[in-house]
């Protein structure tokens, strides 16, 4: 078997990160005058991901991305730097005009991952951040350029590593998406059924979750994801 670069941080397995982390630090790669991020708490839902929009590596297969409350995300070095990749994206990756690295997406468009940022946390030197918990959008490497007989190579190192590899987001995150779909189609009374079905499947809801933040609270307790109060973020 030829040698495959996952990503330097899960090529040979990874460390389990720690649940009580306070967040830290994410800086670009400029040697000079790097852009700083300030992420208060960890992240969430951290995964390995192959698809063509986000930063990697270089000679990377798969981007490390997780997400983390727009709230819990502030500019602190530098600010001038950064510049939008694609404005008419989905998610608008925030680069650095000069060495390129992203430092945070967001999404500014209706959207059931709205009010969350995109982060890669190999960008900060504190350690304890969610661990990798699987791999989305594996088949998309093929699409830039990796040879689709190798897939079954690719898909086995990932298991290995304690990844399992699917060809979009993992199961929950893709009902969420789906129920989000769902009730911007629906019929009130159909909506209120998806809403009743949801609640009855989502996890216990956590104190901490983000209730205060209007129109996303649910879905993000769903997503058991939590914010961390601090000051609103001027970006």
């Amino acid at each position: 078997m030829s040698y495959i670069n996952l990503h330097p941080d899960i090529n040979n397995g990874f460390t389990k990160g720690d649940p009580n982390f306070s967040g830290g630090t994410l800086q670009c790669h400029c040697r000079s005058d790097p852009i700083k991020v300030q992420i208060t708490g960890n992240v969430a839902h951290n995964h390995a991901c192959g698809c063509s929009k986000c930063w990697k590596p270089d000679g990377a297969l798969f981007s490390i991305v997780g997400v983390v409350p727009v709230d819990n995300v502030k500019v602190v070095a530098n600010a001038n730097k950064l510049s939008i990749i694609d404005p008419n994206a989905a998610i608008q990756r925030n680069a650095c005009k000069q060495c390129g690295v992203h430092l945070y997406g967001r999404i500014v468009k209706d959207h059931a991952f709205k009010g969350l940022d995109f982060v890669h946390v190999e960008l900060s030197k504190e350690q304890g951040w969610q661990e990798p918990q699987f791999a989305a959008f594996v088949s998309s490497i093929i699409e830039q350029g990796f040879g689709a007989g190798k897939m079954d190579q690719v898909r086995e190192k990932l298991r290995s590593v304690g990844l399992e590899p699917y060809d979009c987001l993992n199961p929950g995150l893709m009902d969420a998406l789906a129920s989000f779909t769902a009730k911007s189609k629906l019929t009130s009374g159909q909506t209120q059924a998806v809403e009743e079905e949801t609640n009855d499947q989502r996890p216990v809801e956590r104190e901490s979750t983000p209730s205060d933040v209007k129109g996303w609270g649910m879905l993000w307790r769903w997503l058991g994801i939590t914010k961390t109060q601090q000051p609103q973020a001027k970006l």
